[in-house]
């Protein structure tokens, strides 16, 4: 008798047969599905799994009644003691939907250029320099060091033993993630007027998203929202994006993890960022005491991610550990970029990201955050003394699974898109058009135009153009 399955007994299958979201993707992503939701399509028509996949537990209500999925496999094909497993597809239905469904009725309340900087800023962002996860924390060290640093490795050691321990999390190869996640923009603020939205809980725009990791220095993420889809991976030699308005191209700069990883789902890698770290001090989070610890970009590292017009000035990062329990509990980070136009005056950029991690549960023994928020910030001044705007921006996501060690994932999972463009884009093409197209010179605007030449495609029955 055939035997439904679960959503990662699924992902097993397809990883062993060498299908993987890379070899999936289309050259046009407007005429086909997402890679994730046809992987959940396929799910239901495999009959065989020999590999019990581990799950955090955290399955919540979303929008129906969940069924557990199956804990183990049945080598046998048959049901256990006469009564058949329930198969939890509630959840696969769920991402399928929000990875392919059409624009939503509150979408169209939205700007384009709204939709286009929540996904641009915060669908997902790097984090400020390069790390491996496979390289050793510094040894804790008193003599001839610093008390800033010294106090910083001991931080960062509690936060390991925290976590669940070095031993364990080395033995991490590999790491699923399935979330949701909520988005939107909360507030516009000029040098005259304040407009708030309001209606922001009936606006904001729900979604969710998958990231797979693999070592050494792997990852790709899928996050849809609005109608609207944006890809990002890393193959542990380049970086690469695949937005709507810009199509796949390469990051400028080195590679780097992904900053969403960081918000406490990668405990291993957030202590490799952390590894050259300051201790500047304490201070309360939400009534609970932390340590805060501050890492600063380097100067060839910030040349390297600037381009053109575009020069990124600093970046910063912070994380504020908690003196109770060791965990990373805050995490925010700045960076401040000076936009040089051809004979006028320069405007500076500064967008600031601060995220909230709640709900820490043990998954394998790991510590993962399962929920948090985020506030993005994004001020624009210089010209004038009175010309900045502020807008904000806000994210809700929560985790609803994990994985770890996932059998068959390949390389081959990570994979480059086909069409990816050679030419890599700055950090500066996701802030707002308008102002970047006043404050971009012809290079940027002929490499922004040969980006979109072969995408101005529909996206879920969306046309999306830039107009520099």
């Amino acid at each position: 008798m055939e035997k439904k399955q679960g959503f990662f007994a699924a992902l097993k299958e397809e990883v062993v047969r060498g299908l993987s979201p890379s070899r999936s993707r289309s050259n046009s992503p407007a005429r086909t599905g997402s890679p994730i939701s046809g992987l959940l399509r396929r799910g239901k028509k495999h009959t065989n799994s020999d590999a019990l996949v581990a799950r955090s537990g955290s399955m919540r209500v979303l929008g129906e009644t969940l069924t557990p999925l199956m804990e183990g496999p049945d080598p046998d094909g048959c049901h256990q003691n006469g009564d058949p497993k329930k198969v939890g597809s509630g959840l696969g239905h769920w991402m399928k939907g929000q990875l392919s469904r059409t624009p939503s009725v509150s979408s169209t309340s939205y700007k384009r250029s709204d939709l286009r900087l929540l996904l641009g800023v915060m669908g997902a962002p790097l984090a400020p320099v390069h790390v491996s996860a496979a390289d050793p924390l510094p040894h804790l060290s008193i003599k001839d060091t610093p008390i800033e640093t010294s106090s910083a490795q001991y931080i960062l050691q509690q936060f390991t033993a925290a976590s669940g321990g070095q031993k364990l999390q080395n033995s991490i190869r590999n790491a699923y993630a399935m979330g949701k996640v909520r988005m939107v923009a909360s507030e516009f603020e000029t040098a005259t007027k304040v407009v708030k939205n309001r209606n922001a809980s009936r606006c904001a725009e729900s979604g969710g998203f998958v990231l797979w990791q693999m070592n050494p220095d792997m990852w790709y993420v899928e996050l849809a929202i609005g109608g609207s889809k944006v890809h990002a991976g890393c193959n542990g030699k380049l970086v690469w994006r695949h937005t709507p308005w810009l199509g796949a191209h390469t990051a400028k700069g080195p590679v780097r993890p992904l900053r969403r990883a960081l918000q406490g789902l990668d405990p291993r890698t957030t202590a490799s960022l952390f590894a050259n770290a300051r201790c500047i001090g304490e201070k309360k989070i939400n009534g609970e005491d932390c340590f805060i610890l501050k890492h600063c970009t380097d100067p060839q590292t910030l040349k390297a991610r600037s381009e053109g017009p575009a020069e990124i000035i600093r970046h910063v990062l912070f994380g504020y550990f908690s003196q109770k329990t060791g965990l990373l509990v805050h995490i925010e980070d700045s960076h401040l970029t000076r936009i040089q136009s051809n004979g006028g005056e320069a405007v500076y950029w500064e967008t600031t990201i601060n995220s909230f991690l709640d709900d820490y549960r043990p998954v394998e023994g790991i510590l993962i955050a399962h929920s948090g928020h985020s506030v993005v910030t994004l001020f624009r001044f210089g010209e004038t003394a009175m010309s900045h705007t502020k807008t904000r921006m806000e994210e809700a996501w929560t985790i609803e699974e994990v994985a770890f060690n996932v059998p068959g994932l390949s390389i081959d999972c990570f994979i480059p898109p086909a069409d990816l463009r050679t030419g890599s884009v700055s950090e500066s093409c996701e802030l707002p058009q308008d102002e970047r197209g006043k404050n971009s010179l012809a290079v940027n605007r002929v490499k922004v135009a040969a980006l979109e030449k072969s995408h101005n495609c529909s996206v879920d029955s969306m046309i999306w153009k830039m107009e520099i």
